[in-house]
């Protein structure tokens, strides 16, 4: 009798293992068992927040992080149709991003992680914070790291600006960013006191024996 994902999803919480591979082929509902495994977690969660969570960042009222299809959602493309020539890479708003850019400014991280994956002459890089005028005149402030563009070194001094990365390119990008999340939150949970870490935004991500982050994955 096959299970349900609730089921695999309670049995894989409940598993006392620091790593645990799951393999399926597309469609076979990773995506979907992420997330019954983030209410389970969250639901055994619920009541340890300090009243305190409103003041600090987003990021700190998670009790776990995930990387799935609703990650790479966060990025889309903006391909300037009408004029083809500033194609770049926006960013939704969101809590990890955020911690990652704005309050720790890692994007110097992500870029060599990025590279190391792709080709180092293959250069990300974020906007700073900037106004547009809407279509009724008014200002609009764009926030800084929330677009991302693409060049190319090609030698000497051609370089290729504005390009548009391939689908397996932007992938690795994505996942340049929430690694360099993700290599933080272990670095800051392995301090087995929580007094003693640099922050607490992450005091509610669980962890196994010896400061080892499961929550983060």
């Amino acid at each position: 009798m096959s299970k349900t994902l609730t089921e695999i999803a309670l049995q894989l919480k409940d598993v006392d293992k620091k790593v645990q591979l799951i393999y399926a082929f597309n469609g076979g509902g990773k995506t979907r068992l992420s997330r019954e495994f983030k209410k389970l977690v969250e639901a055994d969660s619920n009541g340890d927040a300090s009243n305190d969570d409103a003041e600090h960042s987003a990021l700190s009222q998670k009790h776990i992080l995930y990387y799935s299809a609703f990650t790479e959602d966060l990025f889309y493309w903006d391909n300037d149709l009408s004029g083809d020539e500033e194609r770049k890479l926006k960013i939704h708003p969101n809590s990890f991003t955020n911690w990652v850019f704005d309050e720790q400014g890692h994007d110097q991280n992500v870029i060599a992680n990025f590279q190391q994956y792709t080709d180092n002459k293959l250069t990300p890089r974020f906007n700073p914070e900037y106004t547009v005028k809407d279509g009724n005149d008014k200002e609009i402030t764009i926030k800084a790291f929330s677009e991302v563009t693409f060049s190319l070194e090609r030698g000497g001094d051609e370089t290729s600006e504005n390009l548009k990365i391939s689908k397996g390119e932007e992938s690795n990008f994505i996942w340049s960013v929430f690694n360099t999340l993700l290599d933080q939150v272990i670095s800051i949970l392995n301090v087995v006191e929580p007094g003693e870490r640099e922050t607490d935004q992450f005091h509610l991500v669980p962890t196994l024996p010896r400061g080892n982050a499961y929550g983060a994955y």
